[in-house]
């Protein structure tokens, strides 16, 4: 009575599985969940191909921060492999496989790769040299997950390694990727990196939170007060632009420069979206007092929790702590929502 979810897909669950513990909850969602990783191999790996498989990879090739971020990513997941399996926890190595192949590869690196390869006005070399990082990452990648999964990785591996000169009869044959044949990023390209990100994912959610459609061109005004952060993210305000859909940015010198936004703080900087022409004021505004009215409430409960000599003096330190935490960023949003409630007031 066990569906048929693939070989590849009922192993990668054993080795997840293989904690320290003597007993384990084995769930038919599990396999489900590594069935779906074996799917996002096969996709990302087709997407890789379509791109790649034409092009002359040898050359001068020049790469940017998303390739040096990912060649970085690659590097800290093959220490953190190594470390699993020389103390044979199976299961830590084959999550931190999982995490790289699918959050750092798929969900960023293809994306980061598009702007490039789809760019008419981008250098041969610079192109090469986003072919050649996509490739030479994914090949890398199935000889770490080969031991976990034999037959998909083989499978792809076959059509991946000839693009940079392996002709091996088997993935078998070929060697362990080793930590020292990829670079770490520098702490300047990773802060870039993680600002894009982060960058990103606040236009996503203020883009859901407006109703505003996903493909229409936002321009955004940002504002920071510390200088490494400026630098970190104009360093690739061209890839931002594309990926989080932006019409443009412009930077604030103060906040009395920022017009009537929406505003989101993604790390330390403030991303500002003007809302003139793009929302409907009344309902902007209705969405917004119905936020400050849950974080009043919120507000109040931890504020009534932590007055309680019953709870902050008997409860756990590490549990009052948190509550704590929790009601300085109530706080903090409470103040931003009323901020943002008087900007939109002063759009009618």
């Amino acid at each position: 009575g066990i569906p048929s979810y693939g070989t590849d897909a009922l192993r990668y669950t054993f080795y997840s599985l293989a904690s320290t513990g003597r007993d384990i909850r084995f769930d038919l969602g599990r396999i489900e969940g590594y069935r779906n990783f074996c799917n996002k191999i096969w996709n990302a790996s087709r997407y890789v191909m379509t791109q790649c498989e034409n092009v002359d990879l040898n050359g001068i090739r020049e790469v940017g921060d998303a390739e040096r971020w990912i060649q970085g990513r690659l590097h800290q997941t093959l220490k953190q492999v190594e470390n699993s399996m020389a103390h044979y926890r199976f299961d830590h190595a084959s999550q931190s496989l999982y995490e790289f192949f699918w959050n750092d590869y798929c969900d960023w690196f293809l994306e980061f790769s598009k702007p490039v390869l789809w760019d008419d006005n981008a250098s041969d070399e610079r192109k090469r040299g986003t072919h050649h990082t996509l490739v030479s990452v994914l090949e890398a990648a199935l000889r770490m997950l080969h031991p976990f999964m034999p037959f998909i990785t083989e499978e792809i591996w076959q059509r991946a390694a000839p693009l940079l000169g392996e002709h091996k009869a088997s993935i078998m044959l070929a060697s362990y990727p080793q930590i020292a044949d990829f670079d770490a990023a520098t702490p300047a390209v990773n802060e870039s990196i993680e600002c894009v990100q982060a960058l990103i994912g606040a236009t996503r959610t203020l883009r859901s939170d407006m109703n505003l459609s996903p493909g229409q061109a936002l321009p955004a005004v940002l504002f920071s007060e510390q200088p490494s952060a400026v630098q970190a993210a104009r360093a690739n305000e061209s890839l931002l632009i594309k990926l989080a859909k932006l019409d443009s940015i412009s930077w604030a010198e103060s906040k009395s420069d920022i017009p009537a936004s929406a505003s989101l703080i993604a790390g330390d900087i403030e991303l500002c979206i003007p809302l003139a022409g793009l929302i409907d004021v009344e309902q902007e505004v209705a969405r917004i007092s119905k936020r400050i009215e849950q974080l009043t409430k919120e507000i109040a409960r931890i504020e009534g929790k932590l007055g309680n000599p019953n709870f902050a003096d008997k409860a756990p330190a590490e549990v009052v702590a948190k509550e704590k935490e929790k009601l300085s960023a109530y706080q903090t949003e409470l103040g931003k929502m009323l901020e943002q409630l008087e900007s939109v007031k002063a759009l009618k």
